[in-house]
């Protein structure tokens, strides 16, 4: 009992711990999951200009038609993982991109301590530890707000789509797990304006740092009137109403 009550006093003394950002290399089921879980989503894929990285073969490709057609059963899930274990994973082709990947965790850690620093009244969430697994396929970047978890695609050589630095991916999506609660759900954001939001959050808190960080051409730009500097973001939540009602 004394070691808790030393260690609670140690925690009350230095404050709740920083957020870490932990990279990963997926084991064949999460690519295998991962996969999958694009090709159910191949018509919305489709619907928002997404271009995918895929496995080759004619396997994926009928997979991707079935999708389409909704057709697509859970059954052909074993085929897709017999598929990948015998002809398409290999743990040595994310070594690159997990090497480039740590090498930037202590930056994302600074920037998401002056998110959190911010203390934004509508709540900006911040997790503990953000789980970024690796994948070499996808369409660049997903995120689990539930979990705190980023999915990166990678390469075997270990590129990044969109940008060299991964960082500028990542933030990214680490902005998206802090509003999806708060702003998105709370207030049916259309997934442009999402996106939009979180594009013009990452040039206003980072763009000194993240030099070249680009907004996405699908972007609503309702929303752009109300986020100009840096304090606007702490009324995100009367901005996103005030815009969603034009």
């Amino acid at each position: 009992m004394k070691l808790a009550a030393s260690i609670l006093s140690l925690i009350l003394l230095l404050g709740a711990p920083e957020a870490s950002v932990l990279p990963m290399i997926p084991s064949l089921e999460m690519e295998t999951d991962y996969v999958w879980n694009c090709i159910e989503q191949t018509r919305f894929f489709d619907d928002h200009g997404y271009e995918l990285a895929m496995p080759s073969g004619e396997l994926i490709h009928g997979l991707q038609v079935d999708a389409r057609l909704g057709i697509l059963h859970e059954s052909s899930k074993s085929d897709l993982k017999k598929h990948m274990k015998k002809k398409v994973y290999t743990p040595s082709d994310y070594l690159a991109g997990m090497k480039k990947v740590e090498d930037q965790v202590e930056d994302l850690e600074s920037m998401i301590r002056l998110i959190d620093d911010e203390d934004y009244s509508w709540g900006f969430k911040i997790f503990p530890q953000y789980k970024v697994k690796l994948t070499l396929y996808g369409p660049g970047g997903s995120y689990d707000a539930e979990q705190g978890s980023i999915l990166l695609y990678t390469t075997a050589h270990g590129s990044f789509k969109n940008y060299d630095d991964p960082a500028y991916t990542l933030i990214h999506e680490i902005v998206h797990i802090g509003i999806e609660e708060s702003i998105i759900g709370k207030y049916q954001v259309p997934h442009a304006m999402k996106e939009r939001i979180v594009d013009k959050m990452v040039i206003l808190l980072f763009g000194d740092v993240l030099h070249g960080y680009r907004v996405q051409n699908m972007g609503d730009r309702r929303i752009d009137p109300y986020l100009k500097t840096p304090e606007d973001i702490h009324d995100l939540d009367q901005a996103v109403q005030k815009a969603l009602e034009e």
